[in-house]
């Protein structure tokens, strides 16, 4: 498996506090039979700032201690950016880093409790200018909760998301889990990804999600996915049919997660 969203470099924010666990996350990760992890640590969100040069300088240093312990782990950088004015300008001045530095899939984080009202300007500025917004965790979002079209619309003018796997298997409570299967049912999310900060309070779980997703939804969209993660590591195409609304919250109670 591949995980595109986690927090593992150590000391860099509010994943991994140390080299020690971030190597206890690595060993983590390849028991739950994750090869390939991105580094995705905070950027702009008015706590972290956390740039190019730095973050692959620490992914470097993941990958030698990695090695070094056997642990059968492979790291690529990335960044979690909170999304603000002019994150499209430090894209194109090379600030801003997608994922895998080249594949041109950029992580968007919005506040947890409302949508900007540049947000979809941006995102859709962002398409034509050729990058990829990958909204992240979408299910947390207050906004979004209470207001689904507007993730539909996002979405429906190509913006992608990723759902966090704890969310898929409840962690996140009840509300969320009941949000981000509405998500996958109605083709509005195209990854799911651990966002793992730690082995304690926030690990993986990307084995349990992906099995919940196969038998709430069905194996095809669990392989689509698995291979969305796979051709966004080297910038090619996902896979993705058009997004359905989501059914009104009265429905809601008819899904079985």
């Amino acid at each position: 498996m591949i995980d595109i969203h986690c927090h593992i470099l150590p000391g860099v924010d509010d994943g991994a506090v140390s080299l020690p666990e971030s190597l206890a996350m690595a060993r983590e990760a390849a028991n739950e039979g994750i090869q390939k992890i991105i580094a995705t640590p905070h950027h702009q969100n008015g706590t972290y700032r956390n740039s190019r040069a730095n973050i692959i300088g620490a992914t470097d240093y993941l990958n030698g201690k990695l090695q070094k312990e056997q642990i059968p782990v492979e790291i690529l950088p990335g960044q979690e950016t909170r999304i603000y004015g002019d994150m499209l300008g430090d894209l194109k001045r090379g600030d801003v880093l997608p994922l895998n530095e080249g594949s041109g899939y950029v992580l968007v984080e919005l506040p947890t409790n409302h949508v900007p009202e540049y947000s979809t300007q941006l995102l859709f500025d962002m398409q034509i200018a050729g990058y990829k917004p990958i909204i992240v965790h979408p299910e947390k979002n207050r906004e979004f909760l209470e207001n689904p079209d507007k993730l539909y619309r996002m979405v429906k003018n190509g913006s992608l998301t990723q759902i966090s796997a704890p969310s898929v298997i409840g962690k996140a409570g009840r509300k969320v889990q009941r949000f981000s299967h509405q998500l996958l049912a109605s083709n509005q999310t195209h990854f799911i990804a651990s966002d793992a900060h730690n082995t304690k309070r926030r690990g993986f779980h990307l084995r349990q999600a992906y099995a919940d997703v196969r038998k709430s939804h069905g194996n095809e969209l669990e392989y689509q996915l698995m291979e969305n993660s796979e051709a966004l590591l080297i910038g090619h195409t996902i896979l993705m049919d058009p997004p359905d609304r989501v059914p009104s919250k009265k429905k809601w109670g008819l899904f079985n997660v």
